[in-house]
């Protein structure tokens, strides 16, 4: 039985993404499981001269120990005018700070989702780019296009092949933790 951490690249309380997370941790078993909601976890724009005068927030230490103790990541990240949300990057940010390969050897199921038909791709793409610069190993992915009218809260993923598709690369990441 493998540890799974999962949440959204996101700190909005509506998101999407999250919701995107809480269904795909319906659809595991036999795994401890936590997820988190990062609107509850706010850090200061990252720069030098902060991290001089005021260090590392205790939650900022907590949440990489959380990711470092994991044996999986599942995380969907939001997209904002083509990249990454800057709330996601600035926690890369930190947590890099702390220790660059703060994911080393940690397996990721990557995934996005937004209204548009590109389902955050964008932003998928340079996250994916990006975490195996930390140590993460990018097990499998998977976008989710024009969110309102493909999930349901109750249902989770309507349309068929993007069902299977999401179910695909779930299963993909759970065969190698």
């Amino acid at each position: 039985m493998a540890s799974i951490l999962a949440f959204a690249g996101s700190n909005s309380s509506t998101s999407i993404n999250f919701k995107l997370v809480k269904h795909t941790l319906t659809l595991v078993g036999g795994h401890t499981v936590r997820l988190l909601d990062m609107a509850h976890y706010p850090y200061p724009m990252y720069s030098i001269d902060y991290e001089k005068k005021n260090g590392f927030s205790n939650g900022l230490i907590e949440l990489r120990d959380d990711i470092q103790n994991a044996d999986g990541l599942i995380i969907s990240v939001s997209e904002h005018n083509g990249s990454l949300s800057s709330y996601f990057k600035n926690t890369l940010d930190w947590l890099s700070r702390l220790d660059i390969k703060f994911m080393d050897g940690t397996k990721v199921l990557l995934m996005s989702t937004s209204p548009g038909e590109r389902g955050g791709k964008g932003s998928l793409e340079v996250v994916e780019n990006l975490l195996p610069r930390f140590g993460a190993e990018i097990i499998s992915t998977f976008s989710l296009p024009a969110f309102q009218e493909n999930f349901d809260s109750e249902k989770g993923v309507l349309d068929t092949a993007l069902s299977k598709e999401h179910e695909e690369a779930l299963n993909a990441f759970l065969t190698k933790l």
